[in-house]
């Protein structure tokens, strides 16, 4: 039986919109960000950012070294929250409905400082609630200290939480991170980016 929901953000929760985001890193200089910018497993000092190897101001530093000009806090911030292109109403109302029905819900997500600047204050929602409104806990990885697919980040949140990998279903838009999950022996889904999970959940949770 199913007691526990894991959701990532980027791409379940929250729209991705890769493109958008990289747009807005070349307008700052950044004319090679197509390549260095991925959907869900970022490298060079995107990763060292999302792996909690540096923090917000040093990755601001080195981004500017990058682009040959100083940069602000607020545009790499603008920056990197061009990856979110859309929060469903529909995808916040599941999740209330989800916890009111008595599931855990988790998030664990490749994320950064700049992205949970937003996602945990107030103005996350529009109606002025931040993600912990949503969820139970939250793991990201610049916290854990490292990336989904690893292994190592699903074992953090599982013994973190004491829960039972039979008992809990993993939504992940990444196929790697869904195998990695499925091979530790969680339940798992994988809705494409965008896509409207919110009725198919259910189904999942009572398989």
């Amino acid at each position: 039986m199913i007691k526990n929901i894991v959701f990532d953000l980027g791409g379940v929760i929250i729209t991705l919109g890769q493109d958008q985001a990289i747009r807005r890193f070349e307008a700052l200089g950044l004319h090679d960000a197509k390549e260095r910018l991925d959907a869900y497993t970022q490298s060079g000092i995107f990763g060292d950012l999302e792996r909690g190897d540096i923090d917000a101001e040093t990755f601001r530093v080195e981004l500017g070294k990058l682009v040959g000009h100083e940069v602000t806090y607020e545009e790499c911030r603008h920056a990197w929250l061009g990856y979110c292109r859309e929060l469903p109403q529909r995808n916040l109302d599941a999740l209330l409905e989800l916890r009111s029905e008595g599931y855990r819900l988790i998030l664990l997500s490749n994320t950064n400082p700049y992205m949970m600047s937003w996602v945990m204050s107030d103005e996350f929602d529009g109606h002025g609630h931040s993600l912990d409104y949503y969820m139970d806990a939250c793991y990201m990885s610049y916290k854990c200290r490292v990336l989904k697919p690893s292994p190592e980040i699903f074992s953090q949140m599982l013994m973190g939480e004491g829960i039972d990998p039979e008992e809990t279903l993993f939504v992940d838009d990444g196929p790697r991170n869904v195998a990695t999950a499925s091979q530790m022996g969680l339940h798992t889904y994988c809705p494409l980016n965008g896509e409207d999970w919110t009725k198919a959940i259910w189904e999942k949770v009572k398989e």
